[in-house]
């Protein structure tokens, strides 16, 4: 059998070596395409393979009918957003992900940005906030929104939550506050943390409609998907309240303008960090 790991991000070194041995161990053939730059290399990888494993790169139909042989596609983190799960039920092709893997790194950069945040971004300023008696409202409570709220106990932070998924006694006996709808998640917080996925319902969720339910000085981390937060009325919400920050490791569509107009407010790393882990890395690598 033909195993495709094709990562236009590659995986680190260290996960590539355990993936390897993964697979030698059961007599697979491991194929290597990393930081390709033509969708061509891809369509010519895949054509042959009979399983393909993926981080963030895009399976469309196109690349899914490239593939005569293949029959199974593993994303190496959580969500399937980046993969044309209904050309896969065409051709009979399962679908899967290594969900939980990612999580403690995702949960770690959360509070990466929320100290660089509220730090004034280390400018030196003495406006600078700290973490601790602060309320964070977690929004969606799965593997990563746990993460988060394991460390901000650390921080000496009260924790809210919500989730369309978790009843409410499971947010309970992690010694988390449920709240009974994401407008009273909102209400009540002072830093709210993003982890649901990009689904029909949540795309363009996060907009004026619920941003106004904010404290004023408020701050809005999203290390989850771009597409739930309605940008325009982010940014329009930002300039009209001077005291809100919005932290994010997914660079929006609008970025310029966010850095023209809430610049000292604003802050997103260059690409999804996320993942961006050695152990992370490993977890979802050997895991797929």
């Amino acid at each position: 059998m033909k195993v495709l790991v094709a990562t236009e991000k590659p995986f680190a070194k260290i996960a590539i070596d355990g993936i390897e041995e993964e697979l030698d161990g059961v007599d697979y053939e491991m194929v290597l395409l990393e930081r390709y730059t033509d969708k061509k290399q891809l369509l010519e990888a895949v054509a042959d393979a009979d399983a393909m494993i993926v981080r963030s790169d895009i399976i469309d139909e196109e690349v899914i009918n490239s593939a005569k042989n293949l029959k199974i596609i593993v994303r190496a983190g959580a969500g399937y957003d980046n993969i044309d799960l209904e050309a896969a039920t065409k051709k009979g092709i399962c679908v899967m992900n290594t969900p939980g893997q990612n999580s403690n790194a995702v949960a770690e950069l959360v509070f990466g940005l929320l100290i660089y945040g509220m730090r004034t971004f280390y400018q030196g300023s003495s406006a600078g906030r700290e973490l601790k008696g602060k309320r964070l409202g977690i929004h969606a409570y799965g593997n990563v929104g746990k993460c988060v709220a394991q460390i901000a106990k650390g921080f000496g932070m009260h924790i809210l939550a919500y989730d369309t998924m978790s009843r409410s006694e499971v947010i309970n006996a992690d010694g988390i506050d449920p709240t009974i709808s994401v407008k009273t998640l909102y209400r009540y917080s002072d830093i709210v943390s993003i982890h649901g996925p990009l689904t029909n319902e949540t795309r363009n969720l996060i907009g004026k409609d619920l941003l106004k339910y904010l404290p004023k000085k408020a701050v809005l981390v999203n290390t989850a998907r771009k597409e739930v937060v309605n940008e325009p009325e982010l940014l329009q919400y930002m300039i009209d309240n001077p005291d809100f920050k919005y932290l994010s490791d997914i660079k929006p569509d609008m970025h310029e303008e966010f850095v023209e107009k809430v610049g000292d407010r604003y802050f997103s790393t260059l690409k999804k960090m996320g993942a961006q882990t050695a152990e992370a890395n490993v977890n979802a690598g050997i895991a797929a």
